[in-house]
């Protein structure tokens, strides 16, 4: 059996009718295909956009392939043990050139009540943000079910919706149940459970090109809104150059972010975790038992369980988020 290092996926493109260019112009992927790229779903086990490696010795196969052939040596134990041949994460980049619509998602119990595997639980990390950008993250005071719905057929939810002021470098929390929007200007990461659903609450009266609106999911979000009023607002973290410093560490998914301009060395020997690196500015070099690997912005990759040690060498700077589970 191939002993397994370090995996790059090829990216999955998402045409959004809110999409822009900026994954191919910032992030460097120039060669998608789309006019409004949205998304860039990077580290994928979802049916039906499973990530397929892009190089070495397993290129070809698919994320869900090597989950059923390496299992615990790919994720971990406790990972494997929990989440089985499903990989628990979902990595994207998203490109908001117009107001995404306001959505929330549904909590564990929630979902699986629907017969769904998960909720859906996420983290932004802001890459670039232009003058002015703004996102919603909930409510601007608490708000009953009746006000909702008043100000949801009037067409008036947004002004009822807590608005935070984005820039580069900042990053969210969005618990299932937060009603939440990104705005215009705005490239970031979303770290997520790997569930690809979504309960749309509204649109700002869009049309698509035949003057239809999207489909909305009113009695879908009713049960999974959370109406207390929004107080935490940005994730409070601190950088510290070459070490990895703590942002997120929740039930789903642990974050740490890492700042570098000298050569480090990561070790996971205790880890028993999969780890991801998510380079959203500058570049490197990824030294491991397999050899060399560049990244840069906008590059993603998968260091297996089994991975005792890594070298990161910067070129000569870099900023990457480190994601892991920690059961």
């Amino acid at each position: 059996m191939e002993i397994l290092g370090p995996l790059k996926f090829l990216p999955i493109f998402k045409n959004k009718i809110w999409g822009g260019d900026k994954i191919k112009t910032i992030l460097h992927h120039d060669y998608s295909p789309l006019p409004n790229c949205g998304e860039l779903w990077a580290i994928s086990g979802v049916e039906g956009n499973e990530s397929v490696v892009s190089e070495g010795p397993l290129e070809g196969n698919n994320l869900n392939e090597l989950m059923e052939i390496y299992m615990t040596d790919l994720v971990g134990d406790k990972v494997h043990e929990i989440f089985g041949n499903e990989f628990p994460l979902l990595i994207k980049f998203l490109d908001a050139n117009d107001w995404l619509s306001i959505q929330v998602h549904p909590d564990d119990e929630l979902a699986q009540a629907r017969g769904l595997q998960s909720g859906k639980t996420e983290m932004w990390y802001i890459i670039q943000a232009d003058l002015g950008a703004q996102l919603i993250k909930g409510f601007s005071q608490n708000t009953s079910q009746g006000e909702y719905l008043t100000n949801l057929n009037a067409n008036t939810l947004p002004k009822i919706l807590n608005y935070e002021n984005v820039h580069e470098g900042d990053a969210f929390y969005i618990d299932a149940g937060k009603a939440h929007a990104i705005g215009p200007g705005i490239l970031l990461t979303e770290i997520q459970q790997a569930a690809d659903i979504t309960y749309r609450m509204y649109d700002w009266d869009r049309k698509d090109d035949e003057g239809n609106g999207r489909k909305l999911h009113i009695d879908e979000a009713m049960d999974a809104i959370d109406f207390k009023q929004e107080k935490g607002g940005k994730i409070d973290f601190h950088i510290h150059k070459n070490q990895s410093m703590p942002m997120v560490d929740e039930k789903y998914f642990t974050t740490n972010i890492i700042e570098i301009d000298q050569p480090m060395e990561k070790n996971y020997d205790e880890l028993d975790s999969f780890v991801i690196y998510i380079i959203t500015k500058g570049s490197f070099i990824l030294k491991s038992h397999q050899g060399n690997m560049d990244l840069g912005i906008g590059d993603t990759v998968l260091l297996p369980a089994i991975t005792q040690k890594v070298e990161l060498h910067p070129l000569p700077s870099a900023t990457l988020l480190e994601v892991f589970v920690k059961l």
